[in-house]
């Protein structure tokens, strides 16, 4: 009985996390009840915990701080601090472009080691500034900025052999895309491993299986392309023309590379950036599982999906359960809450001023789920102002969640809400945050088990 009882337990607890989801595109509202500012990002798992560690966007372009994020799943992330943050003068000073932070852990000196882009507002200088830490997601110490042997460095990344050799990825934009050794201690770079005279930007380097695969972007600025990869057994020679991986034309659904996470023997998961270039605070995440046989990766898009982090399979995901919509305009308002056109919503109509200060609300009832379980909902929503709008959440009475809702302009996006709702019926509440106006609400899409 009691060996019954742990198997029905294990079993609950693997449904409960088999339900979170990844939205690619989202507002990804982390612990502190903001969107995550991780752009251009690296991500470092330490035991057993993911570490994102990107640039902050908040208030555009010029570098503000180094963030880090932690997460157990990859879906539900905690805001840790920063790792570095603009100082009064020098390379992190105002008006400074600090950009694609990457962390590798040193066993040697026992030091996390953080490189990154560093340049002028006009992107003249083009160095790598090196920083290192005690911790992965405590304060670093800058030490530094150089042209790694001598040539132009831009977009950047760093790869860790399994001897423990540790690579920077860099774009020279006179000559091409470089792989360069770094030294013992990660802190200098030591020798030249590769140049393709291909304009590529955005590298990521990854193995799986004994064999090396480089991703990048072609040089669009801000704009997306179809990102490439080369592929090879050394990183010395043999690396095979650039292919597209994702669907022709489609720019690699709206993004750039920043990273490519191995999961498990087999398995990675592709890491992109969806640049907003007018506003690059609302800026979002595109993140998918790669197919790779041999020579050959491919990417499917999709609008959410269920990551598996202890696969040994070939496949980075499991199948998404079956979803239902629940649509704004079919809820129960209160306070002032009302229909409003929407032309880009799935019914033309949407749940309109919702908070305020006439305290709108939308409540949908009945909202059912076949399993006790914590799992991801998409709130679909509309918001045309520049910034984010915030709204409160209750789910069965309880405590108040505040999601963000990242500018959509006049088209509809998606904000992921976390939650655990229980089998059978269930309420959720979407209000203002104080007198604050949260978004125009289209639907909800809500797993069913």
């Amino acid at each position: 009985m009691h060996f019954l009882r742990v198997a029905l337990l294990a079993t609950v607890m693997s449904l409960a996390g088999a339900t979170l989801q990844i939205v690619p595109g989202g507002t990804w509202t982390a612990s502190n009840n903001e969107h995550v500012q991780a752009h251009g990002a690296g991500i470092i798992r330490v035991n057993g915990t993911y570490y994102l560690i990107g640039e902050d966007k908040t208030s555009g372009s010029a570098f503000q701080n180094v963030n880090c994020y932690s997460s157990r799943d990859l879906v539900q992330w905690t805001y840790v601090g920063a790792l570095l943050s603009r100082t009064s003068s020098g390379d992190l000073g105002p008006n400074r472009v600090v950009e694609r932070p990457k962390v590798l852990f040193n066993a040697r000196t026992n030091k996390y080691v953080l490189y990154m882009h560093i340049d002028s507002s006009n992107y003249g200088e083009a160095k790598v500034g090196v920083a290192t830490g005690n911790s992965v997601c405590g304060k670093y110490t800058y030490n530094g900025s150089f042209r790694p042997l001598n040539h132009q460095s831009r977009d950047m990344g760093l790869f860790a052999d399994d001897d423990g050799t540790g690579y920077l990825l860099s774009e020279d934009r006179e000559n091409g895309l470089r792989i360069m050794q770094l030294s013992d201690d990660y802190l200098n770079v030591s020798a030249s491993t590769y140049l393709w005279g291909d304009s590529i930007e955005a590298p990521a380097l990854l193995k799986l299986n004994g064999r090396y695969y480089m991703f990048g972007s072609r040089l669009t600025g801000w704009d997306p392309n179809d990102n490439m990869y080369s592929t090879s057994t050394s990183l010395t020679s043999g690396w095979s023309a650039w292919k597209t991986f994702a669907d022709v034309g489609s720019k690699t659904y709206s993004s750039q590379t920043n990273a490519v996470l191995p999961v498990g023997p087999n398995a990675a998961i592709y890491l992109g950036d969806r640049w907003v270039s007018t506003n690059l605070m609302a800026s979002t995440y595109v993140w998918l599982p790669l197919s790779i046989s041999g020579t050959t990766v491919t990417m499917a898009n999709a609008e959410s999906w269920v990551p598996n982090l202890s696969t040994t399979s070939s496949s980075a995901s499991i199948a998404k359960p079956a979803e239902t919509a629940y649509e704004g305009e079919a809820a129960t308002y209160g306070g002032k809450a009302r229909n409003v056109s929407c032309g880009s919503c799935s019914g033309g109509t949407a749940a309109g001023y919702v908070g305020g200060p006439d305290k709108g609300s939308v409540t949908f009832s009945s909202v059912r789920s076949d399993a006790t379980a914590r799992t991801t909902i998409r709130v679909r929503y509309v918001n045309g102002d520049s910034s984010p709008r915030y709204a409160n959440v209750r789910v069965n009475g309880g405590a108040a969640q505040k999601l963000a809702f990242l500018p959509t302009g006049s088209s509809v996006s998606s904000s992921t809400l976390h939650t655990d709702l229980k089998s059978g019926t269930n309420e959720i509440v979407i209000e203002g945050v104080g007198d604050g106006w949260g978004p125009d609400i289209d639907r909800l899409i809500v797993p069913v088990s």
